[in-house]
């Protein structure tokens, strides 16, 4: 799953940056959302991700959804299969 659909899933409010001009992939975006855990300001290209707040990043929806939520993999794993 691409992060950029995860991160639609995961957050309760995301917003594409219109003024982000990628440096080394034309495919990246940057992401503005909103969880119950706060504001983040995101990098996504294809499944890998970057907070550029806390300059962490992963690979994938389940480590992605770790960092928002803050939940265990296990947790987050059943984020997207409870659906």
């Amino acid at each position: 799953m691409p992060a950029s659909d995860a991160l639609a899933l995961l957050a309760t409010h995301v917003k594409p940056d219109s003024t982000y001009q990628p440096l080394k992939d034309e495919h990246s975006r940057r992401w503005h959302a909103s969880t119950a855990r706060g504001e983040f300001e995101i990098l996504t290209t294809g499944v890998k991700w970057y907070d550029t707040r806390a300059h962490a990043g992963g690979g994938g929806a389940i480590d992605l959804a770790m960092h928002l939520l803050g939940v265990s993999f296990v947790d987050a794993v059943k984020r997207f299969t409870a659906r």
